[in-house]
């Protein structure tokens, strides 16, 4: 498969939204959440194709939470402005991308997820800005 044909960059071509940094967050977002916060349950029947094992769950209101960390943790107080410029504005956004990879067939679904499972799970300005506090630890100072 040439780069040309790969389905992100079809994705890139069908919808202008999202950059392509945007796609690489979701997935690099949930790799967070099941490797290092340990969220997820296995799914009967939903297979990893490299090892056999069942793949893990993540709930779209779970996800939004591991990227709302991930973000913090790679971008610190810039996160907002890292996923503004990928086109990401809201809980919501996060939905759309997932569900254009589960459309091309680069994630999968179960039968209960659905789309609005994404909206309005916190404000990004609550979420990003406010949250994030500068500790005496964080400044140098004793």
């Amino acid at each position: 498969m040439s780069d040309a044909e790969h389905p992100i960059v079809e994705l890139l071509r069908r919808d202008k939204r999202y950059r392509r940094g945007a796609y690489q967050f979701v997935f690099d977002a949930l790799s967070f959440a099941q490797d290092k916060l340990g969220m997820g349950v296995p799914v009967p029947g939903m297979e990893d194709e490299d090892d056999d094992e069942a793949q893990r769950h993540v709930t779209g209101q779970q996800l939004c939470e591991a990227m709302r960390i991930y973000a913090h943790q790679e971008y610190g107080y810039l996160a907002k402005q890292v996923l503004n410029h990928w086109g990401i504005r809201t809980t919501g956004d996060f939905g759309e991308i997932v569900f254009n990879l589960i459309e091309v067939g680069l994630m999968r679904k179960t039968a209960e997820d659905r789309r609005e499972d994404f909206d309005d799970v916190f404000d990004f300005d609550e979420g990003f800005q406010r949250s994030f506090q500068i500790t005496a630890a964080d400044s140098g100072e004793d």
